[in-house]
């Protein structure tokens, strides 16, 4: 509700107050201040959503190089072509070979044509699907970095099944025999972001957010209204904490104040060190277990039980 409706239903109670001869002073005084507190959650919300999209975030590449002590980029699905929208190759963290494979927006406008705005079309997915099926052959664990608004949704990507290309991935994920950990680092956008975002460990950066659909989708087609983006935000919970309330992910990595763009190496050195500790307790890990528990926690997750009368979710 906007602070116009908002105080034309205050100015509305009071003058049917008045008319009635009621003191209700008290009663309006708790519902300016609800009114007030929703605005502040509105707008703290929004100011996520706005760091989520800044355009001096630092991307998957720029974490890569931060992140890696080296690093080779690998191309292609083997089937169509190369997709820049979803990037993948081999590096190395502390040693350890890893392959990482991540959506790749762009920063200055041209940069954000080549990459489709990271948004993929099906052959990226197929990409990523081919090198996680290399790190298993070969026995790397896989990191992925989450960064879009969802799949691309044009006419090619529907003729080359990018439905079927992300359903393949989710299945083909949860059975694979090696760690995955994956990391929201901007935007965690629908099936976009789900192609490639199940592991055994699934992380969000501070500022970045995980949803079903964008704010602006949401209140398009919910609210009926586009312009009110910023209170679909609120309702859907999909900041870090809040996600993490929702136990849908793990944890949440700390970025610099102001946002990951403020302090990018401060941002990384926090993701390197939870990846390091993560891989020392998951490549333990017998590769059967490790893909049984894996499942058990998709199953789990967002799966509602009400038989005491209370809901409870648990993803972890």
């Amino acid at each position: 509700m906007g602070k116009d409706n908002q105080q034309d239903l205050i100015n509305s109670l009071q003058v049917l107050a008045k008319q009635s001869g009621l003191d209700i002073s008290e009663e309006l005084g708790k519902i300016t201040e609800k009114f007030q507190t929703s605005e502040k959650a509105v707008s703290e919300v929004w100011e996520r959503v706005e760091l989520a999209r800044h355009s001096d975030r630092p991307r998957t590449l720029d974490y890569i190089e931060l992140i890696c002590d080296d690093f080779v980029e690998l191309h292609g699905d083997r089937f169509f072509g190369d997709d820049p929208a979803m990037i993948g190759g081999i590096g190395f963290i502390d040693g350890l070979a890893v392959t990482i494979i991540g959506n790749q927006k762009g920063r200055t406008l041209k940069e954000t044509i080549e990459r489709n705005g990271g948004m993929s079309n099906p052959e990226g997915y197929r990409k990523a699907l081919r090198l996680a099926k290399q790190a298993e052959k070969f026995q790397r664990p896989i990191i992925t970095f989450i960064d879009t608004q969802g799949a691309y949704p044009g006419l090619a990507a529907e003729e080359r099944g990018i439905g079927e290309a992300i359903a393949v991935n989710l299945r083909e994920l949860s059975r694979l025999k090696t760690p995955i950990i994956c990391i929201i680092i901007g935007e965690g956008g629908s099936g976009g972001a789900l192609g490639i975002g199940v592991g055994d460990k699934i992380y969000m950066l501070e500022n970045a957010i995980y949803s079903v659909i964008s704010p602006e989708g949401c209140a398009s087609i919910l609210l009926r209204d586009s312009s009110r983006a910023k209170d679909a935000a609120a309702m859907m919970k999909i900041t870090s904490r809040e996600v993490l309330g929702l136990k849908v992910i793990n944890g949440v990595i700390p970025e610099a104040e102001g946002g990951a763009q403020c302090d990018p190496h401060m941002t990384a050195k926090a993701i390197r060190e939870r990846i390091i500790s993560d891989l020392s307790d998951l490549c333990r890990r017998n590769p059967e277990v490790l893909v049984k528990y894996r499942n058990k926690k998709i199953r789990e997750s967002g799966a509602f039980y009400d038989d005491d009368g209370g809901i409870e979710s648990s993803a972890n």
